[in-house]
């Protein structure tokens, strides 16, 4: 089973802020055009949050339009940019979503369970699993302890080091930590939020954040201030085999290709481009 994990795309209105400062719309679709070529293709995509900026009905309008082209299923989760009756009026035709209240959902399809969790707190920038998301994800997690789980969800219940997206922590994530702890079926928690690439060994499994779709947040261990950087964006795949769970990032670059290896003979020539 191969997954494709992509996150922060914070689509908004033709020519609205973000349009005109990063392209995010325009990166989005870079990034299903990409998904779409890959070989072989992804079986399914998780979309781990800040789908939009503002939550807004038109800006999930327009993501509907981005993320139609792909050809695999996507399941979408809220970020702390989102709006859930936004989100779940416009995406009213994917099954797996409840019709009301926490975006929480198991998917049992797959070789791998899929289990979603909701940590948005409305007009926040902070993160929350409260008792009663967290109640379900206890009893969905006891309900198959023999399936291999993958839970995904927005923010980390983790301390990057990035000072200011550290601030405040995820409200819930030390019973969090004890549930996943109790649960040894679940294989990596993947979040989004941070706008870069992070892993951490978290409860007994691995914890990580995937890179934004657009643009990043500078690398800063240091002080408080944050930067945008345009290092390149990518897609996060988890490829689920032989009862592991390995994780490649694909960087969605425009770069030159040469061969060093056909399958049968190693490639003995210079390649056709200027190394720096």
């Amino acid at each position: 089973m191969l997954i494709a994990q992509i996150t922060d795309f914070h689509v908004t209105v033709a020519g609205g802020r973000l349009d005109r400062q990063y392209a995010t719309a325009a990166h989005l679709a870079r990034a299903v055009d990409h998904i779409n070529q890959m070989e072989p293709r992804p079986d399914v995509i998780l979309a781990t949050g800040d789908l939009v900026d503002v939550g807004q009905r038109d800006e999930y309008a327009r993501l509907r339009d981005l993320l139609a082209p792909l050809h695999m299923p996507v399941y979408l989760i809220p970020g702390n940019h989102d709006a859930r009756e936004a989100l779940l009026a416009a995406f009213a035709d994917h099954a797996y979503l409840p019709d009301r209240g926490f975006v929480q959902y198991v998917i049992e399809d797959h070789p791998l369970r899929l289990v979603a969790l909701d940590t948005l707190i409305p007009k926040s920038g902070s993160g929350e699993l409260c008792e009663q998301r967290l109640d379900w994800l206890q009893a969905t997690l006891a309900a198959a302890p023999d399936r291999p789980t993958v839970v995904f969800m927005h923010h980390p219940p983790f301390d990057s080091g990035i000072r200011k997206m550290d601030e405040p922590a995820l409200i819930g994530r030390e019973r969090f930590a004890r549930i996943v702890a109790a649960a040894p079926q679940v294989e990596r928690v993947l979040c989004g939020h941070l706008h870069r690439p992070v892993t951490q060994r978290f409860a007994g499994t691995v914890a990580s954040v995937a890179p934004a779709t657009a643009h990043q947040l500078e690398l800063n261990l240091t002080n408080d201030e944050l930067a945008t950087v345009m290092e390149p964006p990518a897609v996060t795949l988890h490829h689920w085999s032989d009862g592991a769970l390995v994780t490649h990032t694909s960087y969605i670059t425009s770069h030159e290709r040469f061969t060093i290896f056909d399958g049968q003979r190693w490639i003995d020539s210079d390649p056709p481009f200027q190394v720096n």
